[in-house]
């Protein structure tokens, strides 16, 4: 894969990130099976005249540190983040799936307390560093999409090496389209909700954060989201997966949350803090060499002719004033052997089953 392997890297480097002279650039990987991929990286990073530092890290250890920890470690952990912050310009997070369940038995007191007390340097690295997160395939991937190790990695650095500045164009007249909508309403299976994005900008994302990417998101008005939607892919958070996920709002609350499974463990989510009960982001995934779940986020709010509907904080480039300790991209594929959908804009339909149907947005269904 070392022809893959050396493109992504480049492409991270000079794209997404764009490292200047002197910039300060941490590496964090999770798997020694990502060597080459680090290795590249670190090279393109010298190349561009930065100053590449790498971080191993172990998500079991991880796990065994919050386990056992107290209020003492926690502090400890945060003060290392706030480190990072401080002494990084960017940072490129190189995942590797080997366990979803790793964190489950973490106590969730523990677990909200850390993630309220790193908020603040996670916001920094949201909206002031630059960053670019993607997951570097594994066997538990391969896996989850039901592939060989090798197909599932053919697949995924074809997925990850789409050409983003063509995306970045052809997503324009949806942007343009975007702000200047009010109301958007969605109807399929189980779903029947509205929201005003009214004022809101539209943000593509074609490569700078997210490998692979393909999406462009906005925020609904914070009090404005009523209905329900149901969600049709395997949603993991904390070492859980919740499937069929059925959220109601009322004037932009979530008022009711089920899904097949521990509806327990769901409302423990949504009660983490106020904003974890409101909407921060609404986007349409559109990269057309994602077309299936299989349990990542990072592929699954990609796929192309799906929305993805989240509730927790939003982004500062697009903030309508909600702020939570999480951030869970929950996905509806709105394709036709997914049961379909249909999204109006200001009562027009602008998409049904996956496809756009307006003239100026039928290029985003040839990628």
């Amino acid at each position: 894969m070392s022809e893959e392997i050396n493109k992504l890297a480049k492409t991270i480097v000079e794209y997404s990130i764009n490292v200047e002279p002197d910039e300060r650039v941490l590496i964090m990987y999770y798997t020694d099976d990502a060597l080459d991929m680090v290795k590249a990286l670190i090279k393109e990073v010298f190349n561009r005249g930065g100053v590449p530092i790498y971080k191993r890290m172990d998500k079991e250890l991880d796990a065994l540190m919050l386990r056992g920890g107290n209020d003492r470690l926690i502090d400890q952990l945060v003060k290392y983040a706030s480190f990072e912050m401080d002494n990084f310009d960017s940072i490129i997070y190189v995942k590797h799936t080997e366990n979803e369940y790793e964190t489950k038995s973490i106590p969730l007191e523990m677990v909200n307390k850390y993630d309220l007390k790193r908020k603040p340097y996670d916001e920094i690295r949201v909206n002031k560093r630059k960053w670019v997160l993607f997951n570097y395939p594994s066997l538990v991937d391969a896996y989850k999409a039901k592939m060989s190790l090798d197909e599932f990695k053919t697949y995924a650095f074809e997925v990850m090496n789409v050409d983003y500045s063509k995306m970045r164009d052809k997503l324009e007249p949806l942007k343009q389209l975007m702000e200047k909508t009010d109301k958007v309403h969605m109807v399929g299976p189980n779903t029947d909700i509205t929201f005003s994005i009214k004022g809101m900008p539209a943000i593509p994302c074609c490569g700078n954060a997210n490998i692979p990417d393909g999406e462009i998101y906005t925020a609904p008005v914070l009090d404005s989201v009523n209905g329900t939607i149901t969600y049709n892919t395997p949603s993991p958070y904390r070492g859980n997966i919740y499937n069929n996920i059925s959220l109601t709002f009322k004037d932009g609350k979530i008022i009711s949350a089920t899904c097949d499974g521990d509806n327990a463990s769901l409302l423990e989510i949504f009660n983490t803090d106020e904003g974890a009960r409101y909407v921060g982001e609404f986007s349409f995934g559109v990269n057309p060499k994602v077309l299936d779940p299989m349990g990542d986020i990072l592929y699954d709010e990609k796929i192309k002719g799906s929305i993805h509907f989240t509730p927790g904080m939003a982004y500062a480039d697009c903030n309508n004033g909600n702020t939570s300790a999480i951030h869970w991209d929950l996905v509806w594929i709105q394709r036709p052997e997914y049961g379909g959908g249909k999204v109006y804009f200001d009562d027009v339909l602008i998409r049904e089953d996956g496809e756009f149907v307006l003239d100026e947005l039928r290029d985003l269904n040839n990628l």
